[in-house]
């Protein structure tokens, strides 16, 4: 079959059949001839066809990327926040970001204490625990004087995101612990740990996005905005975190259609 196909197919730079016990080639090729006739012998070994032997655990689960356009829900009377107030915060969150990226070098070299264990980036149950915690992860309920005593203890109560952790993390790490906390959330409530880390991870994320953040910040927006308009009271703790959420996804990303309107 081989040989058919070659004599279907033009030679585009001819080569004189050469006596074999003048050429060896085993030896570096001595001219341009002795070279092209080595490629045709390495080009005559290989098999027709190949197969990839790929591992699917490399793989992402989530292949194609499907942004969807809906919008936010419409926040409650009184519960959005003022033109001025978002305009503020993403002023503050710009200020961050350039804040990290000038420290970013420092704090990427600083090793980190001994209890700081950082998952891999496809231990997806890892980095839901590292960044909330076994309490919240495993939905422990807490009496007042236990989280007291807890208050130091990350294993329990989630690692904060210091600037010598997220500075260590890539790009393509950023997204992923983005997508498995945004994820969680879409099935449970907002905790202050969450809002921390996701913070954090928003102002490592670099600009322009990639379709698959882009994805996941509006999808973070639109949940926030499901939380808020169950909340009950404008007095609710979470209401300041969530519409920080949504100003930051839509004002200083630039996803204008969710953003809060006055």
């Amino acid at each position: 079959m081989k040989s058919d196909v070659e004599e279907l197919m033009p030679r585009l730079l001819p080569v004189e059949s050469c006596d074999t016990e003048e050429y060896n080639s085993n030896e570096p090729p001595r001219n341009p001839q002795e070279y092209l006739r080595q490629v045709q012998r390495e080009a005559s070994l290989c098999p027709d066809v190949v197969v990839a032997q790929i591992d699917p655990k490399k793989l992402k689960m989530k292949q194609s990327v499907n942004v969807s356009i809906t919008g936010c829900l419409a926040a409650p009377q009184g519960f959005s926040p003022c033109l001025k107030w978002q305009q503020q915060q993403v002023s503050k969150f710009s200020e961050v970001r350039q804040s990290v990226n000038k420290h970013r070098q420092h704090w990427k070299s600083q090793f980190l204490d001994d209890n700081v264990v950082m998952p891999k980036m496809e231990d997806e149950d890892g980095w839901k625990r590292f960044c909330l915690g076994e309490n919240v992860c495993l939905d422990i309920q807490l009496k007042e004087e236990d989280k007291v005593n807890l208050s130091l203890d990350y294993i329990k109560t989630g690692f904060p995101p210091f600037l010598s952790i997220v500075s260590k993390l890539n790009q393509s790490t950023i997204s992923a612990v983005l997508d498995y906390l945004i994820n969680w959330f879409e099935e449970r409530d907002f905790v202050p740990q969450l809002g921390r880390w996701l913070y954090a991870l928003l102002a490592c994320l670099e600009k322009p996005l990639l379709p698959e953040a882009h994805s996941l910040i509006r999808q973070l927006a639109r949940r926030c905005s499901a939380v808020r308009a169950n909340l009950e009271s404008k007095d609710d703790d979470r209401l300041s975190a969530l519409n920080l959420m949504i100003c930051i996804v839509a004002r200083y990303f630039e996803q204008n259609d969710l953003a809060d309107k006055e």
